[in-house]
């Protein structure tokens, strides 16, 4: 199975290529191709070209995709909204099934932590990006994902397990007497793990309901409506 995976939540973001054999029992064997960076504030014109050339260095064609594995957030609202609408348009095309990955969740399962844990993300603001899981083993449920001020995320993980990439907020929640530990960044690699396993438990999203997951409002809704 081929997958194009793509994320551009934040400043920089990626175009790649990955393989899993659909015979595999593993849902960790997925050897990425080739991972492209791109580059931020130029997603909207890079991304399609670097689609169309990343296929073609490796000798496949749009039509060779089997599923498309898409960071739908949290992050950049500019940036989430063109790699959405990319994929959107090649899988209402193509046909294929999009699988929506949260970097939250990817976070969670890379720390290789079983049980309750909380994952994080520096959101700026002085507001953190909090996910809440239960993993076992591959397996994995949301509790939930919401926006944070510091003082509340300390107060919500309390001595719970904390995974993170930013060691800034590692620091503060195991001064705040949290089991906190820093993990690296998610990457292409990580995305098309996480991917390949919600596709074969089913969860995946037809073109026309793929949306963004924010978190955060926009400050046009914050300020834009009376009483907000």
């Amino acid at each position: 199975m081929l997958f194009l995976v793509i994320d551009t939540s934040g400043r920089q973001g990626f175009v790649a290529l990955a393989r899993a054999d659909a015979a595999s029992e593993s849902e960790d064997n997925v050897p990425l191709i080739e991972s492209v960076p791109l580059l931020g504030g130029t997603f909207s014109a890079e991304l399609v070209p670097q689609i169309a050339g990343l296929l073609a260095k490796h000798g496949f064609g749009k039509s060779d995709i089997d599923a498309f594995i898409a960071v739908s957030g949290p992050g950049s609202f500019t940036g989430l909204r063109v790699g959405l609408a990319a994929i959107k348009a090649l899988a209402e095309v193509l046909h294929k099934p999009i699988v929506p990955v949260s970097l939250l969740e990817v976070i969670a399962f890379g720390a290789d932590v079983r049980g309750k844990i909380f994952s994080a993300l520096d959101a700026g603001r002085g507001e953190v990006y909090v996910g809440q899981y239960e993993v076992d083993g591959n397996e994995g449920r949301r509790v939930a994902e919401q926006l944070l001020s510091r003082d509340e995320f300390l107060s919500e993980v309390g001595d719970g397990s904390v995974a993170t990439p930013d060691p800034a907020l590692a620091n503060l929640a195991n001064g705040a007497g949290a089991r906190a530990r820093v993990i690296e960044p998610p990457d292409a690699v990580m995305i098309a793990r996480l991917g390949c396993r919600k596709l074969r438990a089913g969860e995946v999203v037809a073109a026309e309901l793929l949306d963004a997951n924010y978190i955060r409002r926009t400050d046009a809704e914050i300020f834009g409506k009376p009483g907000a």
